[in-house]
């Protein structure tokens, strides 16, 4: 899996999210911002992201994922 399949997968699936992915082979990290996370709490904001991928998971194509997820006010804090 590509990097930039698991960007695509992930702003196709959560509408209005701008995806960071980092990684390669089957092991990735991504940062997903938008305004759908907000007022959630964070295992329900990790379930949001692994949802979209979850064919990837089942089938091995991602084996580790680690997601750190921010609505775009967060996002603007951290950066």
């Amino acid at each position: 899996m590509q990097i930039e399949d698991v960007k695509q997968i992930l702003e196709e699936k959560l509408e209005g999210c701008e995806v960071f992915p980092e990684g390669e082979g089957c092991n990735f990290q991504v940062t997903v911002v938008g305004d759908i996370f907000e007022g959630l709490r964070p295992v329900k904001k990790q379930q949001m992201v692994y949802a979209c991928l979850a064919d990837q998971i089942a089938d091995g194509s991602i084996h580790a994922l680690t997601i750190r997820t921010f609505t775009r006010a967060q996002w603007a804090e951290q950066n």
